[in-house]
């Protein structure tokens, strides 16, 4: 549903054409000194390959951090796979960048893939969700609300480079809150069950002791 519904959102914002284009010119003046250098390093910093090496980098991490293959690989297929998914999403619509040509500071190299929902975004919004997620749960909401304002002031940096517009960002976060869950659901309930190598053998020797357990109570009754 999700998917659909930012499909026709995106249809619409591009029938629409370049009512964005004024916000974003005056946004991207804003690109200098330091907040221009994190703009930059934002952009650069979370492509594509950046975006894979530190995703693998996280996950290992956790596995040594929790030693359990299932928390760690449920982490790398949120992230992949929300992540991923995205790109449906922007070669169905096709919305044009911001131009360029009219920015007082152009990102260099001028972007010319579709620009609805960002990428980059989507990559930052599902990495904070699932970083939050493996958070003890009395610390959870003090780490969503440090998420959030990392979520919200990447995607100013976004706008400010000049390489997408606001409603391609807010367009990644609905992805995620959307997609994101849907995307985990499929691997913890359809994947892991079936993937019992996955299951540390102290869990699987657990659940085999209980299952045990259950068996023979009956037979005392």
């Amino acid at each position: 549903m999700t998917a659909i519904v930012l499909v026709v959102i995106g249809f619409v914002l591009k029938a629409l054409g370049s009512f964005e284009q004024p916000l974003s010119t005056a946004v991207n003046q804003l690109h200098q000194g330091v907040l221009g250098a994190l703009g930059t390093a934002l952009y650069r910093g979370f492509g594509p390959a950046p975006a894979i090496i530190g995703t693998l980098v996280i996950t290992i991490v956790i596995l040594v951090a929790r030693r359990d293959l299932r928390v760690a690989s449920t982490f790398a297929f949120t992230v992949a796979g929300t992540w991923l998914s995205v790109a449906v999403v922007k070669l169905l619509v096709d919305r044009h960048r911001p131009d360029a040509t009219v920015m007082s500071f152009p990102y260099t190299p001028v972007q010319h893939d579709a620009s609805f929902p960002s990428g980059h975004g989507t990559f930052i919004v599902i990495l904070v969700i699932a970083l939050v997620a493996l958070v003890p749960r009395h610390l959870r909401p003090a780490a969503t609300v440090l998420g959030a304002i990392i979520v919200a002031f990447a995607g100013f940096l976004l706008v400010v480079d000049g390489v997408h517009f606001t409603t391609d960002v807010l367009a990644s976060v609905l992805w995620c809150l959307g997609v994101g869950p849907f995307v985990r659901a499929v691997w913890v309930r359809l994947v892991l069950p079936r993937a019992q190598f996955l299951t540390p053998k102290r869990i699987r020797q657990q659940d085999a002791e209980r299952s045990g357990d259950r068996s023979i109570k009956p037979l005392h009754r």
